[in-house]
């Protein structure tokens, strides 16, 4: 008797005729993998372009703050801090960001310099943290017997070794004898920053210290003599997806003439690779000490 060979129920060839086979999974598998590696950097390329364009913002309102201070207190542009006590007597410190909790142990946005002329706050998503450089990243600047939660500052710093020299805890005893500036002091303000990316090295296997102060790439050191400085703190955090092949980020910074723009790295201007920070030129002139040359 011949077999009978009856073709397969209708929904067995069905589930048949939708079935992968392996070659056709791993051959997907692999195309999906390929278009992520492809798309992966273009999508951290536009992260980083937001994270620029928002820092930007900022820096704007932090210039755009700073002339509204000057033109409130007689041209006289704003002091880095009031530290000494025939300034502020036994309280905290007073900074362009805050106070410093040095006695209450607690940092206050609203007694800072700029608080009159610019709304924000102390923390995440604010006018006064870079969104490349966010908490956690680093360590905060001030005293130890703050929580580290509470000890958030800025991630920008403030151009007060050129702009108020007596004024710039930590170097007004080597600069102090230098002028106080007044908005009609500065020439070529297109190119003077008076903020930007900032942060203070401190060992190439850990973060680094977030920082009020930019400080120049050379240091005052009396009689018109100048040395460099090991320990400059403009951060080039932006553009960090396009590093290599001799570029070292890009570092955001208001300009005293009120606008902001990003200064693309040379790899001679890096001091310390690791975290990419260096100052913009190897030179104080024209974006840190612009009259440099004839102190004395």
């Amino acid at each position: 008797m011949s077999q009978l060979h009856h073709a397969p129920p209708r929904q067995l060839r069905d589930v048949r005729s939708r079935a992968f086979t392996l070659i056709e999974v791993l051959v997907a598998t692999s195309i999906i993998a390929l278009l992520v590696g492809v798309l992966l950097p273009a999508l951290g390329s536009a992260r980083d372009a937001a994270r620029t364009v928002a820092c930007l913002s900022n820096q704007k309102q932090l210039g755009a703050a700073w002339l509204m201070y000057a033109q409130s207190h007689r041209d006289r542009v704003m002091p880095l801090a009031y530290t000494e006590e025939a300034d502020i007597g036994s309280g905290d410190g007073i900074f362009w960001w805050g106070t410093d909790g040095s006695t209450s142990g607690t940092i206050e946005h609203e007694k800072g310099l700029l608080a009159p002329y610019l709304a924000g706050w102390l923390g995440a998503r604010s006018v006064f943290e870079c969104p490349s450089q966010p908490l956690g990243t680093y360590v905060p600047q001030g005293s130890a017997a703050i929580p580290e939660d509470r000890r958030v500052t800025s991630t920008y710093g403030y151009n007060g070794y050129y702009l108020s020299p007596a004024k710039t805890p930590g170097w007004s005893g080597a600069i102090g004898s230098q002028p106080w500036k007044r908005l009609s002091d500065i020439d070529r303000a297109t190119d003077l920053l008076v903020f930007a990316d900032a942060i203070l090295p401190t060992s190439p296997t850990r973060p680094g210290r977030s920082t009020a102060l930019l400080d120049p790439p050379l240091l005052y050191q009396g009689d018109g003599a100048w040395e460099a400085n090991p320990y400059p703190t403009t951060a080039f955090r932006h553009s960090v997806a396009k590093a290599g092949a001799g570029v070292s980020g890009s570092a955001a910074g208001a300009m005293a003439d009120g606008s902001a723009r990003t200064h693309g790295a040379q790899p001679a201007w890096i001091v310390h690779r690791s975290q990419r920070v260096g100052s913009i030129g190897v030179e104080n002139g024209p974006f840190y000490v612009p009259d440099w040359k004839r102190w004395r």
